[in-house]
């Protein structure tokens, strides 16, 4: 393999790959939807699985300390585990809207693939109750999880290591576009 060929078209799929077109329209409505959410006093609610929940997490404590949109993350391995043991693993993160959801919160679900069972069964629960639901995938754009959202970002990789990176950063982009510019203290 040719090192430098590999990394010069990797860089180049990462650098296509983080502004589509629309994105900038895409993580306003984005942004709106949060503020709706902070200026009604409710809250964002996010998960994924494997990579994606840690970007859920990372977020979620992002947008709540960084942004003022207080946030969750339903990825603590307790939670996990307990909902999974008691609904089905399918099921966790559907029983996790349906127990935490209130009116005036939104959803943000992560499935790099858009098919994860537990993630798109959450799409559904969110609907049910009324609750947008914004959506981060990849692979195909005909994914399961990005026909059930208000909100969805899409990435046309198959690549998850360049979709997670993405979706992380569009989830950044949306956090910095809220608190109004990209550097700033953390205490602040």
């Amino acid at each position: 393999m040719n090192a430098e060929k590999f990394l010069k078209d990797y860089f180049a799929e990462f650098h296509q790959a983080l502004e589509p077109s629309g994105i900038h329209g895409q993580t306003e409505r984005l942004r709106d939807e949060m503020l709706r959410v902070k200026n009604r006093g409710c809250k964002m609610m996010l998960a994924g699985n494997g990579a994606s929940a840690s970007i859920s997490s990372h977020f979620a404590l992002d947008f709540t300390k960084q942004a003022r949109v207080r946030s969750i993350s339903f990825n603590d391995s307790s939670f996990i585990t307990a909902y999974g043991n008691d609904y089905g693993y399918e099921n966790w993160v559907m029983k996790a809207v349906e127990h935490h959801g209130r009116e005036g919160d939104a959803v943000i679900l992560i499935s790099s693939s858009g098919r994860s069972p537990n993630i798109v069964k959450a799409a559904e629960q969110s609907k049910e109750m009324g609750l947008p639901v914004v959506t981060f995938t990849g692979f195909e754009s005909d994914n399961p999880l990005k026909s059930r959202g208000a909100i969805n970002f899409w990435l046309d990789s198959r690549s998850y290591n360049i979709v997670e990176s993405v979706h992380a950063f569009w989830l950044a982009a949306a956090c910095d576009l809220i608190i109004g510019k990209s550097e700033y203290g953390v205490t602040d």
